[in-house]
């Protein structure tokens, strides 16, 4: 009954998989893989090998680099019907994890063996064209990312990574140092701007949480 519902939600989550002819989702389920992550539980380490490809149902997992002097700079959040674009281009080229990832909160994924990912991308189209549309919409994403760090300044990309953050609520549950890394840039500079915006009444802080109090005049240093 447990496999069921987790079969159930995968298909919510990836309406695609419920659309498979019978003989062909036969195949899915039976080597599909469940596996949950606990808040802040490694899902890949730099240079792990990638033995799956991995689908995201519940929860959100924070993709990474980290350079020599330790500082973190966020490449891309894995979220609810999301698919790891790293994962997939490992797949797709036989190399290991060139990042690393960790989970943001409680994560339940759904999992395909890595031969069992390249049988099924060469024997069912629609497996094979989620896959290829989806790596696309995803690198293009990390193109976005790269303009972002080579061309905006630091404060555009703090007003974004807080609107991003709070797309469905007005609090963003990070502190000045989690902030910092998912932008990269060191703690004393997101302070430094937060505190300006808590001054002109945009924002208001409260020990690990910030509450976005006038969006579009954020909006407006995002564009600035």
């Amino acid at each position: 009954m447990v496999e069921s519902r987790r079969i159930d939600r995968w298909v919510d989550r990836f309406p695609f998989i419920g659309e498979l002819a019978a003989d062909e989702f036969a195949k899915f389920a039976e080597v599909v893989q469940f596996p949950v992550l606990e808040a802040g539980e490694i899902a890949y380490r730099q240079e792990w090998e990638c033995p799956n490809y991995i689908m995201c149902i519940d929860g959100r997992t924070r993709v990474y680099k980290t350079n020599s002097a330790g500082r973190e700079v966020l490449i891309y959040k894995v979220e609810s019907g999301g698919t790891c674009v790293l994962t997939t281009q490992c797949l797709l080229s036989n190399t290991n994890f060139p990042a690393e990832s960790v989970a943001e909160a409680r994560t339940e994924l759904a999992t395909l063996p890595k031969s069992c990912f390249h049988k099924f991308m060469a024997e069912i189209p629609a497996f094979r064209d989620f896959v290829i549309g989806d790596y696309a919409r995803l690198l293009g994403t990390m193109f976005s990312l790269i303009d972002t760090i080579a061309f905006a300044t630091i404060e555009q990309r703090l007003a974004r990574r807080l609107l991003v953050e709070a797309a469905e609520t007005p609090v963003v549950g990070k502190t000045h140092q989690q902030l910092a890394s998912d932008i990269g840039t060191v703690r004393e500079i997101v302070s430094r701007h937060l505190g300006d915006w808590e001054r002109k009444g945009w924002i208001k802080g409260n020990r690990g949480q910030i509450q976005i109090v006038d969006r579009p005049a954020l909006a407006s240093r995002q564009a600035h």
